[in-house]
């Protein structure tokens, strides 16, 4: 994908989820069930998506492209645990987990990986942002080190 494309994509992104915001301006709350859509900029650059299971675990994951050395289509899936961490406005939690990577080409990987990273709920939207870095270790087809990072954006439903 040419820089005019990435571009154009990235701001239809922040386009629709500027307009979601004004359909309902309440304040989201972490229980079961609650779902957040939306994108990750970085390694890889896509769609992520994030279900809460309860008030501090949750499975996200992302279908992506990375934009690497790889340049392929990129799914991951993690299971998260969020703890809380003080601030004086809305909701910012470190998360850790454990999750799976697979690079989806003729010469695919798939390997466990290790996110870590920040969560910040906005006061008053149903918007987050996140900041992530995950370690990867990929077994298939051979044993290899990798690391994915990217900060997002993302809707509560």
């Amino acid at each position: 994908m040419n820089d005019l494309n990435y571009l154009k994509s990235t701001l239809l992104s922040a386009l629709i989820l500027v307009c979601f915001s004004f359909l309902d301006n309440a304040h989201a709350q972490y229980r079961s069930g609650s779902t957040e859509l939306g994108v990750v900029l970085g390694e890889p650059t896509g769609v992520s998506i994030q279900v809460w299971q309860s008030g501090t675990r949750a499975i996200d994951g992302a279908l992506a492209w990375s934009l690497g050395r790889d340049d392929k289509i990129h799914v991951h899936a993690d299971y998260l645990k969020h703890d809380q961490l003080s601030v004086d406005r809305g909701s910012l939690t470190f998360f850790y987990g454990i999750g799976a990577r697979a690079i989806l080409a003729d010469d695919a990987k798939f390997g466990p990986r290790f996110p870590l990273g920040l969560h910040y709920v906005i006061p008053h939207s149903r918007f987050s942002v996140f900041f992530e870095v995950a370690p990867i270790f990929d077994l298939v087809p051979g044993t290899d080190f990798d690391v994915n990072g990217g900060i997002g954006v993302r809707y509560f439903l």
